[in-house]
């Protein structure tokens, strides 16, 4: 009876990491996919999406913020701090507000595509910090 029981909890734990497994996949499929066409909507190579960290250097270019500030995204809750502020410089250079922003820090994938595939245009860099160090 305790093999069956043992069993039993083995299988619902491999079924759990399955299923975390798939949706990690589907959530950074969606994000791929809204960067990919944000990025070509600001006249970026929609490739640069998927390059890891090079990704984030485009955005920050895209949003307008210095490229050196991708150091900061490996310096821990100084990231956060950063995402914040990049998703709030994204959403404006998207000509929206405080909404998007909070969809795009909360649900970036689903936001990420209404940005990429809805009607937002890219209106330019509106981050404040607008130079290069």
């Amino acid at each position: 009876m305790h093999h069956i029981l043992a069993t039993a909890v083995d299988d619902s734990d491999g079924a759990f990491a399955i299923t975390v497994v798939v949706i990690v996949l589907v959530w950074a499929l969606f994000v791929i996919i809204g960067w990919w066409k944000m990025f070509e909507k600001a006249d970026e190579p929609g490739w640069k999406s998927i390059i890891p960290f090079y990704n984030l250097y485009t955005m920050l270019k895209i949003v307008g913020q210095p490229g050196w500030m991708l150091i900061g995204f490996f310096i821990p809750f100084i990231n956060i701090i950063l995402f914040i502020i990049v998703m709030g410089n994204l959403a404006k250079s998207f000509g929206r507000g405080i909404g998007t922003t909070l969809g795009l820090i909360f649900f970036n994938p689903i936001f990420g595509m209404i940005l990429g595939f809805g009607q937002a245009a890219y209106v330019g860099p509106t981050a404040e910090l607008n130079q290069r160090f």
